[in-house]
């Protein structure tokens, strides 16, 4: 059903809890795994041409060493993996890659860095909206409202 299988990771803790759902299913329908971090350096202030031409550079580095480390490990668990770090803005650069290179289905989480819990993260949001393929979320944050006992008893007033 899907031979090939689009992996966005930000480098977040949050981001990297997609994989062993994807490493399930990748060993179940013998599909390849492709890893693609986008490297976004927006200008920020007074940047000069060599400060983001060092910053991007940097970026790239930490990619390639992030994804290979990451690639291994799902290597070494029998997988067959690709690594792509790409330039510029992540949601447009994911629907991008999956297009241009035939993947089956993006998986990827509904946070990453810096998202807030209680809202769909904006990056997963744009490629859920745009995609020309199925794309496959997994919720990475819980939200456990208080009990009401809890509410009753701390709140001040109350009780």
């Amino acid at each position: 059903m899907f031979n090939k299988i689009l992996v966005p990771l930000d480098g977040s803790e949050l981001a990297a809890k997609v994989l062993p759902k994807v490493t399930e299913m990748a060993k179940t329908f013998k599909a390849q795994v492709t890893l693609i971090h986008v490297c976004y350096t927006p200008a920020i202030g007074e940047t000069t041409p060599e400060t983001m031409k060092a910053a991007a550079a940097h970026e790239e580095k930490w990619c390639a060493t992030f994804l290979g480390k990451v690639a291994g490990d799902l290597k070494a668990q029998g997988l067959d993996v690709k690594t792509e770090c790409v330039e510029g803005v992540p949601a447009r650069e994911i629907i991008h890659y999956a297009d241009k290179n035939n993947m089956d289905l993006i998986a990827m989480t509904t946070h990453g860095i810096g998202e807030v819990a209680w809202v769909l993260g904006s990056t997963a949001e744009k490629v859920v909206s745009h995609a020309t393929v199925p794309v496959l979320l997994f919720r990475v944050i819980e939200f456990k409202p208080p009990l009401l006992k809890e509410v009753y008893y701390t709140t001040p007033g109350v009780g």
